[in-house]
């Protein structure tokens, strides 16, 4: 359970229809919160466990693009759980995707600076922010949310969620400064899901995250813990890179292609290729801790 001085809080989820949205909606919910539940689309809205008859859940139908739309949902609230999840009519990522979500973040953010009851706002980013550059095997030292991906080299090999995500994330972190919002960002590895399928963005170079040790995934339940963990304590800043497996190995990387695509069949592995490990390069120690001192804190306070 949330502690006592959430339990009365109005938030809104934002878009709530993703499935890190709708969970998120229903941990928020069960933990006492208020939620306002954002949808781009129309029509009903199920959660799953959760009565849409609940009287502390709220549903907007808010589109990133209408501005009036987002200030009607953020209304009263005192903290955004925002994730961008592409229109219905492109729903892949191309090169054109980047000025959307930038676009989206923008609008977003620049309603929580018109709302004057919001203090927190929880942005969904992606690991892809950090992990592309030049030769990452010659940086001596781990990536972490310090490091963010070059554009550049996005755009030259056409690695479109990569792109799109860091260009959002510093878009919105330029105006949440400008604005003095008080913004945290989650980077989330890969998130895995039963409907994950070979076609995901954030999979396009993903032999080369694996190679450089930065392909990591994040378990749905995990990454909703880090989203409220970081929104209820008054300590987190900046950002936090959100994983708990990273695919280190031959065997590893043969599960995940057995998961994403079960009726190729798995390649042959030589004695070599099977104990092969390769070091992590990506570290996830801030928000870890910022995990373990929440939590024992909340145990306390039970």
């Amino acid at each position: 359970m949330a502690p006592a001085s959430f339990c009365h809080e109005k938030v809104c989820v934002m878009d709530a229809s993703g499935r890190l949205g709708s969970t998120l909606v229903e941990r928020l919910l069960q933990s006492g919160y208020t939620v306002h539940a954002a949808v781009q689309g129309h029509g009903d809205l199920k959660f799953n466990g959760v009565a849409s008859e609940n009287k502390k859940l709220k549903i907007f139908h808010a589109d990133p693009f209408d501005y009036q739309s987002i200030i009607d949902a953020l209304k009263g609230c005192s903290g955004l759980f925002y994730a961008f999840e592409p229109p219905e009519d492109q729903p892949t990522y191309d090169e054109f995707m980047a000025e959307v979500e930038v676009r989206a973040a923008h609008n977003v953010i620049e309603a929580c600076a018109q709302t004057e009851t919001i203090d927190k706002v929880v942005f969904t980013s992606s690991v892809t922010t950090v992990v592309w550059r030049d030769s990452p095997q010659t940086t001596t030292s781990d990536l972490d949310e310090r490091h963010w991906s070059d554009v550049n080299f996005c755009r030259k090999f056409k690695l479109w969620h990569a792109l799109s995500k860091t260009l959002a994330e510093k878009a919105a972190w330029a105006l949440a400064m400008d604005r003095g919002i008080n913004m945290v960002s989650i980077n989330s590895g890969l998130m895995m899901e039963p409907h994950l399928s070979i076609t995901h963005p954030y999979l396009k170079g993903a032999a080369e995250m694996y190679e450089c040790g930065t392909f990591v995934t994040v378990d749905l339940n995990f990454l909703v813990d880090a989203h409220i963990c970081v929104f209820e304590d008054v300590s987190s800043y900046g950002r936090y890179l959100c994983f708990d497996h990273a695919i280190t190995s031959h065997e590893d990387a043969i599960q995940l292609a057995r998961l994403l695509t079960p009726s190729t069949p798995s390649p042959a592995q030589s004695y070599e290729e099977a104990n092969i490990i390769i070091p992590q390069r990506l570290s996830n120690k801030k928000l870890n801790k910022l995990m373990v001192n929440f939590e024992s804190e909340r145990l306390l306070v039970d």
